[in-house]
């Protein structure tokens, strides 16, 4: 008898220790598929407007991260061109507590640096970090933000030369919102480089984008041209300058490709999407815990090219050069 029950003992006794060899295997299990590898990270989207350059930039975002093997649940907000409201967003965005927020706009970056020193922030579409106080520097920009500019350093330049040289334009009209510290930015660049080429700029400022087919209306018989600036105000409503330039027969450039597309004459400039990839793959690193914001330096848009719209061209009664070496946008 006494063997039966130290045998009905071992049976127990095994049947125990192959459940909690079970049990173990099954919080193994559970561990792995709560890893970072199929972590969904929460991304708080905050922008200024829509319009198609800021939407390509998100799509690029969106984009890096995809291709990075990176899950995500997007929450994107946008200020309808309201700053005040960027602020209200930033505040919600740092409350739902995300793992990261997308700040695609100067306004934009400027709140979400002001709503947190913690959450990483990665921008793009901002063209003056240092002076819109949001980096220490490009190259080290500290703290917990950093991202790409849509400015290169050769894009004004190469643009204000070729209104000068190749259309002999004297008296450059620009049309921005001067509450936008993206925007003064540019327009003090390139009246600063004006100086030493025999020709200026007649300024006309908007608050809305209600407003800027009347600004655009005041500079003629002011000036010869125009050149459109990445406002978010103003590109909003660009086709409201394209008719204007078109009507008087001036040449309009612009700052980048997507307002070449909707009917700019020229620009020297890059395609948003891939400002907007590149920061999205800032982003992949700093969620995968490979770096931090402050030891990621700003980028600059890595390729700069000439483009020109032909029908534009053709409306302005304007022959195109081969010697330009122009792109032509479809």
């Amino acid at each position: 008898m006494k063997n039966n029950w130290k045998k009905i003992g071992l049976v127990f006794f095994s049947t125990v220790l192959i459940l909690a060899a079970c049990g173990d295997g099954g919080d193994e299990a559970e561990k792995d598929t709560s890893s970072d590898d199929t972590k969904t990270y929460k991304i708080g989207v905050t922008q200024i407007v829509e319009h198609p350059s800021l939407d390509a930039a998100y799509d690029g975002f969106q984009k890096a991260l995809e291709d990075a093997g990176i899950e995500a649940e997007y929450n994107v907000q946008i200020a309808q061109g309201d700053a005040s409201a960027s602020t209200t967003i930033a505040t919600n965005l740092v409350s739902s507590n995300v793992d990261l927020i997308f700040a695609n706009s100067t306004p934009s970056a400027q709140a979400a640096a002001s709503a947190t020193s913690d959450i990483p922030i990665v921008f793009t579409s901002v063209t003056d970090a240092v002076g819109a106080e949001l980096v220490e520097s490009m190259e080290k920009p500290g703290g917990n933000i950093t991202g790409t500019i849509d400015s290169h350093p050769d894009a004004i330049a190469n643009t204000m030369k070729f209104l000068k040289e190749e259309l002999g334009a004297k008296k450059v009209g620009m049309v921005f919102n001067s509450g936008e510290q993206n925007s003064r930015a540019q327009v003090d660049a390139v009246k600063e480089m004006l100086k030493d080429m025999d020709m200026e700029v007649v300024e006309a400022s908007v608050a809305t984008s209600a407003d800027v087919k009347q600004a655009a209306e005041s500079l003629i018989g002011k000036v010869d041209s125009f050149y459109i600036i990445t406002d978010n105000t103003v590109v909003s409503a660009l086709e409201s300058v394209i008719s204007v330039a078109n009507d008087n027969k001036l040449p309009m450039v612009a700052a980048e490709f997507d307002s070449v597309k909707r009917g700019a004459l020229a620009a020297y400039g890059f395609e948003y999407f891939d400002i907007g990839y590149e920061a999205g793959e800032m982003a992949v690193k700093i969620l995968k815990d490979e770096s931090k914001p402050a030891d990621l330096s700003v980028q600059i848009p890595q390729k700069l090219i000439f483009t020109m719209n032909k029908d534009t061209a053709s409306v302005i009664g304007l022959d195109i050069k081969d010697e330009w070496k122009a792109e032509f946008s479809e």
